[in-house]
């Protein structure tokens, strides 16, 4: 496992799983179908590497029937209190989000990270909770 910061570009793959924590739906009136969302979220993403690291963020959706545009703003902090925080936007379409990340920061071994990633919804059979496929490409100075 990774424990210094090292200079260059890293390839972060996970899984992450996501569920709402306090979300507002407000339906649109006069526009049947739309509802603007936003709310708080939380996750847990397991990376190949085999370290784990919560995610705490922000997101907001203009869905019209279930499809339409997000964004949001994410924060994965790993165990050893290193963390990555990036900024995405992608669309909800037939029941399957994706998305991309640019990353606006990050502390400890990913201090002064820059970079960008991106993630795809996965079928799973949670209730209540959402599965992706995600990764980050990070660069570090």
């Amino acid at each position: 496992m990774p424990t210094t910061a090292r200079a260059g570009e890293q390839v972060l793959e996970f899984k992450l799983v996501t569920r709402p924590v306090d979300v507002k739906v407000t339906e649109v009136a006069n526009v049947e179908g739309q509802t603007v969302m936003s709310g708080k979220m939380f996750g847990v993403a397991v990376f190949k590497d085999g370290r784990i690291a919560v995610k705490d963020f922000v997101n907001s959706s203009d869905l019209l029937k279930g499809s339409g545009p997000m964004f949001g703003y994410s924060t994965y902090t790993f165990d050893d209190g290193s963390s990555i925080t990036a900024r995405y936007t992608g669309a909800i379409k037939d029941g399957k989000a994706k998305g991309e990340y640019t990353i606006l920061s990050g502390t400890g071994m990913y201090a002064n990270a820059t970079g960008t990633g991106g993630f795809e919804s996965v079928q799973s059979g949670f209730k209540g909770a959402f599965l992706y496929d995600g990764r980050f490409i990070v660069k570090t100075p």
